[in-house]
């Protein structure tokens, strides 16, 4: 992806990320799926294979391209089969989403070299399942582990816990969320001899006495949401405390979790009490990482005296009011500990520290995003700390999001946060690739809860920007269909008229196959035309009206079908009630006779426009001052003459005044400043443009495209020639009968598609019996 703003020898992960996310959504198009035979009844018998048979991916891409799959939850037993070892190499692998992942999928993983390895949320197998399918090398190197979240439990809910001590050489281990217990922290202590790194975290276990057999060499320990017997809390301190080696430590609390189906029938379990740790001062010596959060029996004075005899550089007191103390937060004070990572709500910078470093606490996120969101507002007495950059509070948000779908309160909170901290930077050139996230999580939040109104206002607060809606890249199609369904949902001023401003202008951006399949819909296009009824009942004349007229006219351009949805919902009358309540109204008058020229495109939906009141309005908007409804009330005049098969004779007006009226009004204009018009395709105008039609119908065709391609020739030139308009304007400049004004303009046309190199000077002379002056 080239930016010229940002190049690629500045940004060169762009490219590398788009080529990998172009790979993540087209599987089926760069792969074949072929199929092996197994002995095992469970196994598929399928795997997936490059099409491209000399495809070989190095490390670092393969790692990454698993990892975004992973991301994406794309990854399952088959498509893991497309990194066997002959056609990717892994060493560092993290699968963040390992649920759809059985042990037939996992069984990729023996022929590599593997030395750290994350598997989250393993439901379909076990942890010993996973470790049973390494390599002999990985079994004897692998020094990370990681597989939080996920289960020890078999189909016999037998927990295995003994393919652990096969990791001779790991050295860090994280279980937090498993079935991990007492007996299980005993094993790996025994077994694993070179184990720095621990995570037991909201596990069931209640006894670490087994931790003293590793005193001296345990460097990180984390233990948060742990419950003890509350007569050995005191004795518990005491453990931790002979870690004399440790330089991290975590015993913070999490209120959404809740051990009570491990613990012993009527026994009496607590939280371990922070605040006995807090008064040995001078315990453990080397600590340099403490997190306290969410607990409460907190002493500022112990607090105080135990940072003065530790060099900390990490401090947690997430959930607690400590953080919020000036200590932490005012440089000014005499006591200062604000230059330390500290994470909290006290400023954003602890925000920050929050949302980096709990991704896996729900509640810690949603509680971040929440004080994010009030400091953000910049209501009452919350404060923006400038030297927290935006971008990355934005890009942990944003991940957060893409962390918890499925969890209501973080998308809500996440909605809210995006649109603070975006509003903001737009004018300041936030790069389009983080606007592009913003909005592709905010499209998921709306998809995912289109039922709670202030989420999808959130989402339509941030999408209502010019920068976003113009000039990101982002899927629109998708975007305008989400925003039509909330539009139907409800009936909130400001969301309508945020919603059809964003249907507005991205109808006008997508395929005409894709228009048509969202204009449709009847339940968007009744929509739709009830709030032009409703401001032509009230003669109201605001961007809401306007937008919406826009949108309609958009979701109609070369798409017959929204055109007969149109006529179905009675639009026919209700827009020739428009076009008389607003007489004079150029913005109302375009985008009328701007739908009613996608109507009149139509061939077998002319008749319905065949309506005196409207014929009769046509002739009078013909002769408007205003070019720009002269010339739509002129195109459709055109194609209603230019077809034999209309009856006028019903009509107050015939087919050949109206064809002297629409000469005489084309002869009149001058040519405008600005482009009147965007075409989609120029097919339309091929039976204008036949020799054999009413030359007030070829003027108009003839003015209509010297008119664009003069204002945009690049983009029309082409279009001209790949819809082959050039071959039938050089019918009618080589034809004797052609009018000489039809023949001028025509060959004007002509020499403006020569110059952009899509037709050749010989070409426009061979044949020719008339030579038209331009």
């Amino acid at each position: 992806m080239y930016d010229k703003d940002n190049p690629l020898f500045i940004s060169p992960a762009l490219l590398q990320d788009s080529s990998l996310d172009y790979i993540c959504e087209n599987l089926a198009i760069l792969c074949k799926t072929v199929s092996y035979k197994s002995l095992d009844p469970f196994d598929s018998g399928l795997k997936l294979k490059f099409k491209d048979e000399q495809t070989f991916i190095p490390c670092e891409i393969s790692e990454k391209l698993l990892l975004k799959l992973s991301e994406k939850r794309k990854l399952d037993d088959i498509v893991m089969t497309l990194f066997s070892s002959d056609v990717t190499r892994l060493k560092h692998i993290t699968l963040k989403d390992a649920s759809r992942l059985s042990i037939n999928g996992l069984k990729t993983l023996h022929g590599h070299k593997i030395l750290e390895l994350e598997a989250l949320g393993l439901r379909k197998s076990t942890v010993t399942d996973l470790i049973s399918c390494l390599g002999e090398w990985s079994l004897q190197n692998l020094k990370m582990l990681n597989v939080s979240n996920s289960t020890f439990m078999d189909t016999n809910k037998f927990c295995i816990l003994v393919a652990l001590s096969k990791l001779r050489n790991l050295q860090t281990l994280n279980v937090s969320r498993t079935e991990f217990s007492k007996n299980s922290l005993e094993l790996v202590v025994d077994d694993l001899p070179n184990l720095e790194s621990l995570n037991i975290s909201c596990t069931h276990v209640t006894d670490i006495s087994a931790l003293k057999k590793c005193k001296d060499k345990l460097k990180s320990l984390s233990m948060s949401g742990i419950k003890v017997p509350i007569e050995e809390r005191e004795l518990v301190i005491d453990i931790v405390t002979e870690l004399s080696g440790l330089l991290h430590l975590d015993i913070s609390d999490e209120e959404d979790w809740d051990p009570c189906d491990a613990l012993p029938v009527g026994s009496r379990f607590a939280r371990i009490q922070v605040g006995l740790l807090l008064r040995r001062h001078t315990c453990l010596p080397s600590l340099q990482s403490l997190d306290i959060s969410g607990t409460e029996d907190i002493n500022i004075k112990d607090l105080i005296l135990f940072l003065s005899c530790h060099k900390i550089r990490f401090l947690g007191l997430v959930m607690n009011e400590i953080c919020r103390d000036p200590m932490f937060t005012d440089s000014s004070q005499p006591i200062y500990f604000g230059d330390k990572v500290i994470s909290g709500f006290g400023n954003e910078a602890q925000i920050l520290e929050m949302l980096r470093r709990y991704v896996d606490r729900p509640t810690y996120m949603t509680k971040a995003l929440y004080f994010l969101f009030k400091m953000t507002s910049n209501t009452g007495d919350n404060k923006v700390d400038s030297t927290v950059p935006r971008v990355d509070l934005i890009q942990l948000v944003v991940n957060c999001a893409r962390e918890y779908p499925s969890v209501f309160n973080i998308q809500m909170a996440a909605t809210a946060c995006l649109f603070n901290l975006s509003k903001a930077e737009l004018s300041q050139q936030l790069h389009p690739s983080i606007l592009r996230q913003i909005v592709e999580v905010d499209l998921a939040a709306m998809e995912g809860y289109p039922q709670h109104q202030q989420l999808q206002k959130n989402v339509l607060l941030t999408i209502y920007s010019y920068r976003i809606l113009q000039e990101v890249e982002f899927d629109r199609y998708r975007c305008t269909r989400l925003v039509l369904d909330c539009l139907c949902s409800w009936y909130d001023q400001h969301m309508i008229r945020m919603s059809v401003t964003i249907c507005s202008i991205l109808a006008a951006k997508f395929s005409t196959h894709e228009t048509s399949e969202l204009g449709s819909k009847e339940n968007y296009m009744r929509k739709l035309l009830s709030i032009v009824q409703e401001r032509t009942h009230n003669s109201m004349v605001d961007i809401t009206l306007k937008f919406t007229l826009s949108a309609l006219w958009n979701l109609t351009d070369d798409s017959p079908k929204p055109c007969q949805v149109f006529l179905n919902e009675n639009g026919m009358k209700l827009y020739l009630d428009v076009l008389i309540s607003f007489r004079g109204e150029l913005a109302v008058e375009t985008k009328v006779l701007g739908l009613f020229n996608n109507i009149a495109e139509v061939k077998h939906l002319r008749f319905y426009l065949m309506d005196n009141i409207l014929i009769m309005t046509l002739s009078e908007l013909l002769q408007s001052s205003d070019i720009e409804v002269s010339y739509f009330a002129a195109g459709i005049v055109a194609h209603l003459i230019s077809d034999n098969d209309l009856i006028w004779s019903k009509l107050e007006i015939t087919q050949a005044t109206m064809s002297s009226y629409l000469w005489r009004v084309v002869n009149s204009w001058r040519i405008p400043n600005d482009e009147m018009v965007a075409y989609r395709s120029f097919r339309p105008f091929l039976p204008l443009l036949q020799l054999n039609q009413e030359k007030s119908v070829q003027l108009w065709a003839v003015w209509a495209i010297h008119h664009v391609t003069s204002k945009n020739p690049r983009r029309y030139c082409k279009m001209l020639a790949s819809q082959f308009v050039n071959k039938v304007l050089l019918d009618l400049v080589r034809s004797p009968s052609t009018d000489i004004q039809i023949a001028n303009i025509s060959e004007q046309i002509l020499q403006t598609i020569v110059e952009n190199g899509y037709l050749s000077q010989h070409e426009t002379i061979t044949g020719r019996q008339v030579f038209a002056s331009c």
